[in-house]
């Protein structure tokens, strides 16, 4: 038994945690660093504790300083919610020795299941359908080619420790498999402390598909049914679902009863995911199990009705599981997708910044996970997910309708984020008829507009030229002379979209505003609404439009799209010949980890000149000219911020190295 549960995470797992928390009657303390000191997770839990700075390292990865806080607040219990500790097996030990209850698994299960070799071995002990592979503590590639030629290509190699897509390589002909050998184990070092690998048979365009299991204390075992992951970017789910279009009646039960056996065979307790790769012919293939709830927990919790969280804590309290296999019913169909704060246009690169609004979507069936507020700021110390959008139905079509409709009505401006990317997957006729597989973002889906850059159509240049005229532009231009005695004189705007600058003019009447965009103009009307929104009428069609005006650039959500527009209008030309400035910034805030040149060295352009690491990746900086590198003004392991410059590449024909732009 336990009367207070730690929370030991952030965002929007560690709101969704604490809310069921509290209506089982437990007292809530909620952990957070430095940078997160005004994050809603801490606001909304009975007591808070910091646990260090802004770095993961030193605050949800430090095992002390939350074992600390759980003895200041007298917390008995732990739960660890998914990532960071969540999968420690020194963490659940340490919890154990403090006589604090860790909601989840036991160390030993959490043990096994963390070894990629170790899992595979005890699970084809255990009747539960492997992939074939190879597994070997030698690091001379003669018997992995031997291993690989048995197998058959293409082989896949993992990080026997890792996840996450770290550590894999695809090898499709035997000439490249000792350098890919020796890349994944580097990366597996360098990400896990451990360079051990295995190889495995791949399976091309295959499905991910997992089953949600819960074992509780008395030994009893069960599944909820499946979840599809196939739509994967990276080796990382982007869209899940319940249940799988894919899978029938009879291949749900197999795959049930394998899982069930996976958690039996590690005397597994508490939730857990077994994942498994299915082919073309429906043969399916463990791939492992995670030892904790899952991102995509909410679309089992629509389809079945039951919540997860408290089922994870009612068996840590040491109650039986409340329900037998065949009590459990899978009604309805539910989709998720993850918002990240990132750029799909730019091979998906984290983004952080500020969140200027935020308005979740509502509506029938919608459920909206989400650990942000307006006014905070998305930065580079975790993971770049910022909310889930879930849509439940009674069948699939009426569930991707719904979270169609509530992407294009999820209003977050100021980072850059994904949400018109996520709805055009939901809306691709592949994923429409239920036939995405792993391959699908590389293949059907990757001349979709949303991976290139937004570039503003007429209504949005049309509608940033009014907001930025009425509240900016209109009393200087009336004071320079821009209205006359009859109509008004047409004010010329050029806005920028971040890739394209147009110029529009206006002509604001009062009541109508005409503007021009090239050879098109638009009449509109408009009236604030309330604050930061907008009534628009425009050839005869009226809808809203979310907006945020902050410095000269006007975030606004339009139609399903976001987008920032700049006004340009006073900024100094460039040449269109004219050479990049030199400037090597930041593109994101991060810590620099490696600067790759020295003052004076002579570089061309695109060679990487530095590192920066956010979101749990590394981002190279490159030079945008040839030239001399002159003027760094950073070291690794320094913390920097977007856009700072770093250093100058000085062109080859100039003495005069570049000054920092403003």
């Amino acid at each position: 038994m336990f009367n207070k549960v730690l929370i030991a995470n952030r965002g929007e797992i560690a709101v969704r945690v604490n809310r069921t928390a509290q209506s089982l009657g437990y007292r809530t303390v909620a952990v957070f660093s430095e940078a997160d000191r005004d994050a809603p997770h801490v606001s909304v839990a009975d007591e808070a504790v910091c646990i260090g700075p802004a770095s993961a390292s030193e605050s949800y990865l430090n095992v002390g300083a939350i074992i600390e806080a759980a003895r200041k607040t007298g917390a008995d219990a732990v739960h660890p919610g998914y990532g960071f500790l969540s999968e420690n097996a020194g963490f659940v030990s340490a919890c154990a020795d403090n006589g604090i209850t860790f909601i989840g698994p036991p160390a030993h299960a959490m043990e096994l299941m963390g070894s990629k070799r170790r899992s595979k071995e005890a699970m084809a002990e255990a009747g539960v359908p492997t992939v074939p592979g190879f597994q070997s503590s030698e690091t001379e590639s003669g018997a992995w080619q031997e291993a690989a030629n048995e197998i058959g290509y293409p082989v896949m190699i993992k990080a026997s420790a890792g996840g996450g897509g770290r550590g894999m390589r695809l090898v499709h002909e035997p000439a490249a498999l000792a350098d890919e050998l020796a890349r994944a184990r580097s990366e597996a070092e360098s990400a896990f402390g451990d360079g051990e690998l295995i190889l495995e048979k791949a399976i091309v365009r295959p499905r991910h598909i997992e089953i949600q299991v819960f074992a509780d204390q008395q030994g009893n075992a069960i599944h909820l049914g499946e979840r599809d992951c196939s739509v994967q970017r990276r080796h990382q789910k982007v869209v899940e679902e319940a249940p799988s279009p894919f899978v029938d009646e009879a291949m749900r039960q197999a795959m049930g009863d394998a899982a069930v056996k996976a958690a039996q065979a590690c005397g597994y307790v508490g939730a857990g995911t077994v994942e498994f790769i299915v082919d073309e012919s429906g043969a399916f293939y463990f791939l492992e199990m995670n030892t904790r709830l899952q991102v995509e927990h909410p679309v089992t919790e629509m389809v079945t009705e039951l919540d997860l969280v408290a089922l994870q804590l009612r068996i840590a309290a040491g109650e039986p599981l409340p329900l037998v296999q065949d009590e459990v019913r899978i009604c309805g169909h539910a989709i998720e997708v993850r918002l990240y704060a990132e750029d799909p246009a730019q091979n998906y690169m984290p983004q952080t910044g500020p969140v200027h609004c935020w308005i979740p979507p509502e509506g029938d069936g919608i459920r909206v996970d989400h650990g942000i507020s307006a006014g905070m700021r998305v930065t580079p110390h975790y993971d770049p997910m910022i909310a889930k959008v879930v849509a439940g139905g009674p069948d699939r079509g009426t569930a991707r309708r719904r979270l169609i409709r509530a992407l294009e009505d999820t209003v977050l401006l100021g980072v850059t984020h994904n949400a018109w990317f996520l709805s055009r997957v939901l809306a691709h006729e592949t994923f429409a008829a239920g036939e995405a597989t792993t391959a699908f973002l590389d293949t059907e889906f990757r001349d979709d507009p949303s991976l290139q850059p937004i570039q503003a159509i007429s209504m949005e240049l049309a509608v940033a030229a009014l907001v930025l005229y009425r509240n900016e532009i209109r009393s200087e231009y009336a004071d320079r002379g821009g209205w006359s005695n009859s109509l008004p004189s047409a004010c010329p705007m050029l806005l920028n979209d971040g890739h394209t600058a147009t110029w529009v003019r206006l002509r604001d009447h009062g009541g109508e505003a005409r503007v021009q965009v090239g050879d098109h103009e638009l009449r509109l009307t408009a009236e604030d609404h309330r604050n930061g929104e907008l009534i628009l009428s425009a050839d005869g069609v009226r809808q809203t439009c979310q907006y945020q005006l902050v410095d000269q650039t006007l975030y606004c959500h339009l139609s399903g799209r976001t987008l920032a527009l700049r006004d340009d209008t006073h900024a100094p030309a460039r040449r269109a010949d004219e050479q990049g400035s030199g400037e090597v910034r930041a593109t994101m805030d991060g810590a620099v980890i490696e600067i790759s040149v020295t003052e004076g060295d002579t570089v061309q352009a695109g060679q990487t000149l530095a590192v920066l690491e956010a979101m749990k990746m590394e981002h190279p900086l490159r030079a945008d000219r040839d030239g001399s590198v002159s003027g760094i003004r950073v070291s690794a392991g320094d913390q920097v911020r977007n856009r700072q410059v770093l250093m100058t590449v000085s062109a080859e024909d100039s003495s005069n190295p570049g000054e920092e732009s403003p």
